[in-house]
């Protein structure tokens, strides 16, 4: 991507976004990036490249089998109820992938309220990760502490894989469990069965 097209696609209002295709073969060893794995809360406010932000939300939740529409994360009872949402300088989007798109949610820079720490406010990406619970279907022998068990495991499953993509592609990220949740419950028009699990936020290294 040109300097130009990067700028302009930062300074873009909230629109839909179509990502490029996402390479799904090859890249660094496996154990290289568990051995590179780390959190980092440090970031450059540089945008991601649409290439760069296409192959990290494949990786984390991305369909790695089409007949099926399996995920690259396990799901309990293949439920599949984490939503992905994206949180750039330009909006807050939704991420599709069936299509690998990003459907708008909220024009602005909502990067504040993905977080509760500084470093939100100007990391290029934060990723909040949301529960449907209406894509739940507990037995009788399940408690609602089982069903949120299983879905927050859902949702690490889909953070670690976020966490190894950045560590494999010289990116900083962070886990955490910060979300100001019923600002960005609202700002994103959750409805009431969802339930915000954690938030993610990835950058280039700052520059020394």
């Amino acid at each position: 991507m040109t300097a130009l097209a990067l700028l302009l696609f930062t300074l873009a209002p909230a629109e839909l976004i179509q990502l490029p295709a996402p390479p799904t073969q090859g890249g660094p060893p496996l154990l290289n990036a568990l051995s590179a794995r780390q959190s980092a809360r440090e970031f450059s406010s540089r945008p991601l490249p649409l290439e760069t932000l296409s192959a990290l939300l494949w990786s984390a939740y991305g369909i790695n089998r089409p007949a099926t529409g399996g995920r690259t994360a396990p799901s309990a009872h293949n439920w599949q109820t984490i939503d992905v949402y994206v949180v750039l300088e330009t909006g807050i989007y939704l991420y599709e992938p069936r299509t690998q798109r990003l459907l708008p949610v909220a024009s602005g820079d909502h990067r504040p309220i993905s977080g509760t720490q500084d470093f939100v406010n100007t990391a290029p990406l934060n990723v909040v990760l949301v529960a449907d619970m209406s894509k739940t279907k507990k037995s009788a022998e399940d408690s609602d502490a089982d069903v949120l068990s299983w879905v927050s495991i859902e949702a690490g499953a889909i953070s670690q894989n976020i966490a190894l993509y950045c560590a494999a592609n010289g990116l900083n990220s962070v886990v955490r469990a910060g979300v100001q949740r019923p600002a960005f419950a609202k700002l994103a028009g959750l409805p009431a069965t969802s339930r915000i699990i954690l938030g993610h936020t990835v950058g280039f290294p700052q520059k020394k």
